[in-house]
């Protein structure tokens, strides 16, 4: 029998690769596929009793219901000489507990029921969210409405919030990329609260009586957007929300105005001295915000440029090609309420710092001066189009996209409409918003690094302004 089955076999060996070699396989490179069908989900939008506005999406696969909140508040309203006001509002709004529960009950019923509650607040919103199993969402649910609406800011927890934050503030030297982020943060929008960051002496300034002020200014159910998904009947949620929301009522919102930079594009080289072997590098320039209408034009552009991975220019030259640096990018961060910025970014040892900082203009400069390739155009386009579905993996972030669209005021079928309007884009689109967004002559270089290393001093890039660190670092 073993004598019968090896033979099989070895016939078996003969013969497979003659059949391999009849049968005719495609070509990969040639393959064509059908476009990628895909629909936006849709989400209910109910407005409660009291003004709030709520987008629904359930979802029974699992026994789990998850709600953030929107809140038009932002570190951009916070006086500048408390600057992290809102940061440190945001995180004491949680860990400080409520008027009708101390932090450490929060903390022993969230534990206990496996759930949890959230709170923060950024440069342009605030958010406070919830994650319960279904199970236990009517407590949940209880905890996170009082958080919203009525946080206690006990004074131990306040002084706690403060300590740590004056200690990171002391401790924000440290990494050399996190400096080169801040200072070419603070040098593109010099002049505006979007630049400023906290110092110890304005962390300092902040009392209690300050976060409750903020919290009163900004908290108000006609200033929030929630987001709900998970297990629950539409009905149902609306009436437990009505009723936990109960009594708190709408209020008008005065918001001070926010300066914003004057689009100058400026040339400036700063440089921050510091003992490592390896040079951090960040260049860029003021931006756009969500309602340009070459958005699409340039989110292609910027994927050619250095947003696509080994696919950009960025990494297939100076990775690549050069051997310069382990990543390299660049970014147009589109503001949603105000400029964003466009940043490129990488780190290189310290005796190829002027090599590469210099290359990294030339291939910036390049983008404005010919059309990029039909391959460059369509692998750029592609991926753009075909990562589209992943920003709706799961009801929650679908629930959560559709209130930050409400929030910021997009415009009717953005999303339905984002495929085919990155598609529309042309090699004479990305050329044309390449020269008019990209300004290499205008550029803000910074670079942290030891100068004594460098391979040419930063000065053959313009006037070089040494920038001081606080705390000797």
């Amino acid at each position: 029998m073993r004598r019968f089955v090896h033979g099989v076999a070895a016939a078996l060996l003969l013969i497979l690769p003659v059949a391999a070699a009849a049968q005719e396989f495609p070509d990969p490179r040639t393959m064509t596929f059908p476009p990628l069908a895909f629909q936006v989900p849709k989400a209910e939008r109910v407005v409660l009793d009291n003004g709030m506005t709520v987008y629904l999406m359930e979802d029974h696969e699992l026994p789990q219901v998850s709600i953030s909140a929107l809140i038009g508040a932002g570190s951009v309203y916070e006086p500048a000489g408390k600057t992290g006001l809102a940061g440190l509002t945001g995180a004491v709004m949680r860990n400080g507990g409520t008027t009708s529960l101390p932090p450490e009950k929060i903390n022993d019923e969230l534990e206990f029921m496996a759930s949890s509650v959230e709170s923060g607040i950024g440069s342009d919103a605030g958010t406070v969210s919830m994650v319960s199993l279904t199970k236990n969402l009517g407590r949940t649910l209880e905890i996170f409405a009082q958080v919203l609406m009525t946080p206690a800011f006990r004074e131990d927890r306040v002084e706690l919030a403060r300590r740590q934050s004056i200690e990171a503030i002391r401790r924000q030297n440290d990494d050399p990329k996190q400096v080169a982020d801040r200072e070419l943060t603070k040098a593109i929008y010099r002049g505006s609260p979007l630049g400023r960051v906290p110092t110890v002496a304005t962390v300092t300034a902040i009392s209690r009586a300050d976060m409750v002020d903020f919290h009163r200014k900004y908290f108000h159910p006609n200033n929030v957007i929630l987001s709900v998904a998970g297990d629950f009947t539409g009905k149902e949620m609306v009436a437990a929300l009505n009723r936990v929301f109960a009594g708190w009522k709408k209020e008008a919102v005065d918001f001070p105005p926010v300066a914003v930079p004057a689009a100058e594009f400026k040339p400036a080289v700063l440089h921050v001295e510091k003992d490592v072997n390896q040079s951090v590098i960040r260049m860029g320039h003021l931006g756009i915000d969500k309602d340009n209408p070459d958005l699409y034009a340039i989110r292609v552009m910027d994927a050619i440029l250095g947003s696509n991975g080994f696919n950009s220019r960025l990494m297939s030259e100076i990775r690549n090609a050069q051997g310069l640096a382990y990543n390299v990018e660049s970014s147009f961060d589109i503001g949603k309420r105000y400029p964003g910025t466009f940043e490129a970014e990488t780190e290189t040892k310290a005796g190829t710092t002027a090599k590469t900082v210099g290359l990294m203009e030339e291939i910036i400069a390049g983008m404005t001066r010919q059309p990029v390739n039909d391959q460059e155009l369509k692998l750029s386009k592609d991926t753009i189009i075909n990562s589209f579905i992943f920003g709706f993996t799961s009801t929650a972030a679908v629930a959560a996209q559709k209130a930050r669209l409400e929030y910021y005021h997009y415009p009717a079928g953005y999303l339905e409409n984002y495929r085919d309007n990155i598609a529309r884009v042309t090699k004479e689109d990305v050329l044309r918003v390449a020269k008019k967004y990209l300004h290499p002559e205008g550029m803000i270089l910074v670079v942290v690094g030891d100068t004594k290393k460098f391979d040419k001093p930063l000065a053959s890039f313009g006037k070089v302004e040494e920038v001081k660190l606080e705390n000797g670092k």
